[in-house]
């Protein structure tokens, strides 16, 4: 019985290929469980957790509480400085002017009584001379004329007999007496007004004063009545004042004649001084007048050594522009919020005890650029929302933040120093 034999190599190969056709099927089988997978997983929609929104947090606002005591409003204004007394110092006569005094000069300060100039005054000398002889040759008659009169009287007596009054007042010379005493009295009067034109030739200033301008030149020739200085007094200046009409009723302005002690006071400041640098004065009348627009009341203030002479301070310039702060008298009755807590309508607004925004109608009694004055519609320790919100909505919750004294003036105190 013969067997047939395969040769070993051809059994490899067959092996070989059953290997490679089972690789390629589980091959297969893998992509096509992959691409059934991936074609759920693309079909599937995305699964996503749905979770509540988080809540918003309620809007941080600054507060302050309401306090009922003592305040006054800040009334503002702006005002010019004017002199409160200047004089045009001109000449009493004519004359040749020699020169002005040494420190005469404009902006310069002269005190009382000290010499400012000086007239030629030859010519009133020689007039004075004149006046001197002309007196000395009238007592000369007179003392004549009583000479003749003793005569007279010695004459008449010897003649033994009575005359009539007026016979009488010739015979004893009584006309020519008089007649001589008028000539010295006239002779004295013209050597008073001598030594009263020689003293014109020197002029003083009446009072202490700056020289705000020389109207002539030296070597002039001039005449009596022309003006040669312009003085301003430096004791006093005026600054006049433009205020609302309503603002009237908070200022004291009572004092008498020659009291400036007793109207308000006033913080003067000006954007040309120092930083900090500050004036007082104080309310000296209101002026009958209202201003060029016919808007505001006008005040006088009266400021004491308006140039700092005498003491510490900037000085006031004639002309220059003044913000002023009238210091008025306070009121226990009112409570005192910064201007920014008023809103739209006279209102404010609350804080509750739930942290939640009320809106308050309240009275206003005075309006000022940094600070109102509400009169009624709040209640001690009140909350007040000084902030701006963006939407506000009665009854929306916030998130209050207190400010101190400190704070709440640095916020507001500084914006209204600015304006």
């Amino acid at each position: 019985m013969s067997v047939t034999s395969v040769p070993p190599s051809s059994t490899q190969r067959l092996r070989q290929r059953g290997r490679i056709r089972l690789g390629a099927s589980a091959a297969l089988l893998v992509l096509a469980v992959g691409l059934g997978v991936a074609y759920w997983l693309i079909s599937q929609p995305p699964r996503v957790e749905r979770r509540p929104p988080p809540e918003v947090p309620p809007p941080v606002v600054d507060v302050i509480e309401a306090t009922r005591g003592p305040a006054a409003p800040q009334i503002h204004g702006y005002g010019r400085v004017l002199a409160e007394r200047e004089t045009f110092l001109s000449s009493r006569v004519a004359g040749h002017l020699d020169a002005f005094a040494p420190g005469v000069v404009p902006g310069r300060v002269v005190a009382a009584g000290e010499p400012l100039l000086a007239i030629d005054d030859s010519d009133y000398r020689l007039a004075l001379r004149a006046a001197q002889a002309e007196l000395s040759q009238a007592e000369a008659e007179l003392a004549t004329e009583r000479g003749e009169q003793l005569r007279a009287q010695s004459e008449y007596q010897s003649f033994g007999r009575e005359l009539p009054a007026e016979r009488r007042a010739l015979v004893l010379r009584e006309p020519q007496l008089r007649a001589a005493e008028a000539g010295v009295a006239r002779a004295r009067v013209a050597l008073e007004q001598a030594e009263l034109d020689l003293s014109r030739t020197q002029l003083t200033s009446p009072y202490r004063a700056m020289i705000q301008a020389r109207l002539v030149g030296s070597g002039s020739e001039i005449s009596a009545g022309t003006e040669l200085l312009h003085l301003v007094d430096v004791s006093h200046f005026w600054v006049q004042l433009s205020l609302p009409g309503e603002a009237l009723s908070w200022i004291d302005a009572g004092q008498t004649e020659d009291d400036a002690t007793s109207g308000a006071e006033v913080r003067l400041t000006s954007r040309g001084w120092p930083a900090g640098a500050e004036r007082r004065g104080r309310v000296l009348s209101v002026l009958p007048a209202l201003d060029e627009g016919g808007l505001q009341t006008q005040l006088l203030v009266q400021v004491d050594d308006p140039l700092a002479l005498d003491s510490d301070g900037p000085a006031l310039r004639l002309g220059d522009l003044l913000r002023a702060e009238i210091i008025a008298s306070p009121r226990d009755d009112l409570f005192a919020l910064p201007a920014q807590a008023l809103r739209p309508g006279d209102e404010v607004w609350q804080l509750d005890d739930e942290d939640r925004l009320r809106r308050a109608r309240v009275e206003v009694l005075h309006r000022g650029e940094d600070q109102i004055l509400i009169s009624a519609g709040l209640e001690t320790g009140e909350r007040i929302v000084v902030s701006n919100l963006g939407q506000p909505r009665d009854g929306m919750r916030l998130r209050p933040r207190t400010l101190g004294s400190t704070e709440l003036a640095r916020q507001f105190g500084e914006a209204g120093d600015e304006s």
